[in-house]
């Protein structure tokens, strides 16, 4: 094997580092595809194990048989790394926000996987060859083994005080006029947001929209106790974003891999007078490692929530000052 290799390397530095880059964008972009569109799974594979190989593949390969320093090593992971990624982006298998978010985790093992590859040249060159092979193998291996697990559901809960008591802030909970334009830059990436929410019916049984830019949430009331709590199901759901890209890109993640499957609102009347009004959704993702994602889901779920319960907040006590 190692032979092989040797052979297919040329002894000129440029052509050598071109080839080394190449080889490996082919093996980790042929992984991606089928982890993403055959096995179906986001998780360690890609997101760790593919940057651990894109820095130790690139390494491996222009660097046997060769004296290369740690800069070296680091710099052809990078280069990898971006070509890698400029093939997402032109192949219109993921987009621009998508790749943003992945991009600390992925820089960081990359970086990683240079100095693995840096190790394995300069400690063990002869095994080199069945390195590179294992670090291919256990990239399906582990999206097959990850499909098999149960994702758990979290929650998000967000507060917030309205000068105007629980009945009044109750009418602007159920169903809201539509809200104004975001000026968070993160909803101006595609990150989808609410627009406004209809209610057919009341009562347990009544049937929420909750109205988001890619899309309709449909909310069966499963509690309704007015003016203290409204719970329901989430049956349906839109597309969470829209991706930024040259093409119309519709990714498997964005279908099933960010499920949202209760919320609520819960009010407490204050002494003072006021409310505190406290949204929670309930959720859960198929995308890991689950404790990086979250991380990008909660905060973006606050988001939502402080776009709601301040235009609750905003009704609510205008309603009251007018007398409604």
């Amino acid at each position: 094997m190692r032979q092989l290799i040797e052979k297919i390397l040329p002894t000129d530095d440029k052509k050598r580092k071109w080839i080394a880059v190449g080889l490996t964008v082919i093996i980790s972009g042929l992984l991606t595809l089928w982890g993403i569109y055959g096995i179906g799974q986001y998780g360690i594979a890609l997101f760790i194990l593919t940057p651990l190989f894109i820095g130790a593949g690139s390494t491996i390969l222009y660097g046997l048989k060769k004296e290369i320093t740690k800069r070296e090593a680091l710099l052809i992971g990078l280069l990898t790394l971006g070509i890698f990624t400029a093939g997402l982006l032109v192949f219109a298998i993921e987009g621009v926000i998508c790749i943003a978010m992945a991009a600390p985790f992925g820089l960081l093992l990359t970086w990683v996987g240079s100095l693995i590859g840096y190790a394995i040249i300069n400690k063990t060159p002869n095994n080199a060859p069945t390195a590179m092979l294992i670090l291919i193998g256990i990239i399906p291996t582990m999206a097959f083994i990850e499909k098999d697990s149960e994702p758990n559901l979290t929650s998000v809960v967000t507060s917030i005080e309205i000068n105007a008591d629980p009945q009044t802030v109750w009418k602007n909970v159920v169903e809201f006029p539509q809200l104004d334009e975001p000026t968070e830059f993160i909803f101006k990436t595609g990150i989808a947001y609410p627009i406004n929410a209809k209610i057919d019916g009341t009562g347990v049984g009544a049937v929420r929209h909750c109205n988001f830019t890619t899309g309709s949430f449909v909310e069966p009331i499963t509690v309704w106790d007015e003016p203290r709590l409204l719970k329901f199901d989430v049956v349906e759901q839109p597309a969470p974003m829209k991706e930024l890209s040259f093409w119309d890109i519709d990714a498997p993640h964005l279908h099933d891999y960010f499920v949202s499957k209760q919320g609520q609102f819960k009010l407490t009347a204050l002494p003072n007078g006021k409310t505190l009004l406290e949204g929670t959704t309930w959720y859960y993702h198929n995308i890991k490692p689950a404790f990086y994602w979250q991380v990008w889901s909660d905060h973006i779920i606050h988001k939502i929530h402080d776009r709601v319960l301040t235009h609750i907040k905003t009704n609510s006590e205008n309603g009251k000052k007018s007398g409604i």
